[in-house]
């Protein structure tokens, strides 16, 4: 086992921070000649695009390692990810007052790896680890914690499992050992933290369906949504709307009569991208009758996406470096 207090984690800020170590190197790719960038569809004058939220919307959450909706008091669910070494779990504590004095929920999202890239296995040598046993006492660690926390947990273990691109060392595993894994590290949860909400939390991607683990193990599902303009132009020959990236993903898991959540959201492009987006991320959708929440990932992208468009940044409030 390698140890969990490699990294001292000692203030809010830091205890919410998605570790910039964990970044990917992107693929470089050819160029594609997709639709013409429109200038004028480009304009960008919106200074903070946080979702509106309504009144008889559906709830709202974020990841907020940057403060943006700090003092915001409608926000339901405070967000964080946490790898399962290196870390020191007393920054849970931190976590969870901040939260508390908040009035929210906690989602924490458990990455099965360092995010120190020393330090990281292959994908096969961590299935083989987690699937023997190797990583119990880690996850236990994890779990014993929450016991101790105040807010209520919803505990995300091993998301967007089924994404082929390889950002991920636990995602296109063989399904049925994803899910004896997903199991496994759940039921030391509900173990040591009884009472604590789990989320199976695909990409939303056609084939989710074989990593299922069964309805026992899945209190919420949790899906990514992200609209990235020149992305779509360049992808879908078209600027989509937040119903349009979502649609997929919640029609491929409206069959299990489960929550839905979108864990995590993002959006970025020019006022006439983003306003709809904007508008209706928080909107009470017919054609989604399960969501019931979304969850804003308020922080610049960690890793490059396709077409050499870099690392997109998400925050409601774009970064100086920007």
């Amino acid at each position: 086992m390698k140890k969990l207090m490699k990294k001292n984690l000692s203030t809010v800020a830091i205890a919410l921070l998605l570790l910039s170590a964990a970044d990917l190197p992107g693929q470089s790719e050819v160029q594609y000649a997709g639709m013409v960038p429109n200038p004028a569809a480009s304009v960008r004058t919106i200074i903070d695009k946080r979702p509106v939220l309504h009144a008889d919307g559906i709830k709202f959450g974020a990841y907020d390692p940057n403060g943006d909706f700090g003092a915001q008091a409608n926000v339901a669910t405070e967000a964080l990810f946490l790898p399962w070494e290196d870390v020191d779990l007393e920054t849970l504590r931190a976590a969870d007052a901040y939260a508390q004095a908040r009035g929210r929920n906690l989602l924490i999202t458990v990455e099965p790896w360092s995010w120190d890239v020393d330090w990281r296995l292959t994908s096969d040598q961590l299935r083989r680890k987690v699937l023997r046993g190797d990583y119990d006492v880690n996850m236990r660690a994890i779990a014993q914690m929450i016991s101790q926390l105040k807010s209520p947990v919803i505990v995300r273990w091993g998301q967007e499992m089924e994404d082929k691109s390889g950002r991920f060392s636990w995602s296109g595993w063989n399904p049925q050992d994803y899910i004896t894994a997903y199991q496994r590290m759940m039921d030391i949860v509900r173990e040591e933290a009884p009472g604590t909400e789990l989320m199976w939390s695909p990409k939303g991607e056609p084939g989710l369906d074989a990593y299922y683990p069964g309805d026992k193990y899945v209190d919420v599902v949790g899906l990514s949504v992200f609209g990235l303009q020149r992305y779509d132009e360049l992808a879908y020959d078209k600027q989509r709307t937040f119903s349009e990236a979502l649609k997929q993903g919640y029609d491929l898991v409206a069959g299990y009569g489960k929550p839905v959540w979108v864990a995590e959201l993002g959006y970025q492009g020019g006022d006439a991208y983003m306003k709809p987006w904007i508008e209706t991320a928080t909107l009470k959708q017919s054609a989604f009758p399960n969501l019931q929440e979304v969850v804003y990932f308020n922080d610049r992208d960690v890793n490059a996406w396709p077409f050499n468009l870099g690392r997109p940044d998400w925050r409601v409030v774009e970064s100086p470096a920007n």
